[in-house]
């Protein structure tokens, strides 16, 4: 029984584990929260800080493979223990790329795969020179999370927000539709690719509101989208799971935004929504097995649950009855105990056949389902 760890014991971390019930696996996370989502359902939880390097070694030495729930962990600790053939999913080569925004734009560049054009700046004071480059949007090179790191700048007013830290300064697409395509890829270099999802963000957080899948779009745009979600993955020569989100503009021109390295809130469908899910496909990455089936069951709507404003203290869900006893939605609570102003809380999936119908019920969740205080 091969034994596996997570590095972060999150909500993403809980799903992961509950599709690990399908394989032969010991299973070990690492969090310096004992009572994180992922503490209860794991074999073995040791409490540690992912972003120091000896308690990631120590973490890792005796296990045959590490994956990662969310990128700010100890990159040289990995490079070590890779190096003592404890398999990595994402390999460290490609999670420094990922992990610092300077480098993906750059990485994007070096290999001719199309994004918005941008800028490094090194310090606050280097923005002020480039208005002629607005509108624009400026990303905090390393550490930026969840909308986090993100500043849009419309006016040279605006320029006085940006980050005195090292950065990206990117020139604003028209954006049409914002789109999210899932990529698995096994040691082989097999890849499963997941259909695209349309995906609606809540402008002041930054954050995604809901989304729908499969996206619609042109099928001429669906295969560039696909062929360019794909040429990001292979580039980064590594086995595991990739979400790469991407911008449709107006004329049908596709431009990858950003990459993550690990499982995604925008494949959050696929526990009910596809055949294989995409944490049943990174056990499948990890352990050596077949790829599984990335199709659609049925189309499907994902709506976060966000942290009400002005709601901070004991999570309370209200409204949760009603939802449950509507057909074909299922509620994801993450088990996070405290709520505060626009903290992802959980996510509700709905299914069903209709697209426009997916569109009308997500709606209606987000008016009856509330995340408040006790």
């Amino acid at each position: 029984m091969r034994k596996v760890g997570i590095l972060g014991g999150g909500q993403l971390g809980r799903m992961l584990l509950q599709a690990a019930a399908n394989y032969p696996v010991e299973t070990y996370v690492m969090e310096n929260d004992e009572q994180c989502p992922a503490a209860h359902l794991c074999h073995h939880f040791i409490k540690g800080d992912i972003r120091n390097y000896e308690e990631v070694y120590n973490f890792g030495k005796g296990l045959d493979a590490i994956t990662i729930e969310i990128e700010s962990v100890n990159e040289e600790a990995l490079w070590q223990l890779e190096k003592e053939n404890v398999q990595i999913f994402p390999k460290p080569s490609a999670l420094k790329i990922i992990k610092n925004k300077i480098l993906q734009k750059q990485f994007y560049k070096e290999h001719q795969i199309p994004t918005a054009d941008f800028l490094v700046t090194e310090n606050l004071q280097q923005i002020f020179g480039h208005s002629g480059f607005l509108p624009a949007v400026h990303k905090l090179g390393s550490g930026g999370y969840d909308g986090r790191g993100v500043q849009v700048m419309h006016t040279a007013d605006d320029m006085k927000k940006g980050f005195d830290a090292p950065g990206v300064l990117e020139k604003m697409v028209d954006i049409h539709k914002e789109i999210a395509v899932i990529i698995a890829i096994n040691q082989k270099g097999e890849a499963a690719i997941y259909p695209p999802v349309d995906m609606a963000f809540l402008a002041d957080l930054n954050l995604l509101d809901y989304q729908i899948s499969p996206a619609e779009m042109p099928e001429k745009t669906l295969w560039k989208t696909e062929a360019i979600a794909l040429k990001v993955v292979r580039e980064l020569k590594s086995p595991g799971i990739f979400a790469v989100e991407l911008f449709v503009d107006k004329n049908q021109e596709v431009y990858v935004n950003e990459t993550a390295p690990r499982v995604h809130n925008s494949g959050h469908h696929s526990i009910e929504g596809n055949y294989s899910s995409q944490f049943d496909m990174l056990w499948r990455v990890m352990l050596g097995y077949p790829l599984g089936n990335t199709s659609p069951i049925l189309p499907a709507a994902i709506v976060n649950l966000l942290g009400e404003p002005g709601y901070s203290g004991e999570a309370h869900y209200e409204g949760l009855e009603k939802v449950l006893s509507m057909d074909n939605v299922f509620v994801h609570i993450y088990g996070k105990r405290q709520t505060k102003p626009g903290r992802k809380m959980g996510h509700v999936t709905i299914l069903g056949k209709d697209k426009q119908d997916l569109v009308r019920r997500a709606h209606a969740i987000k008016e009856q389902l509330k995340v408040i205080s006790k």
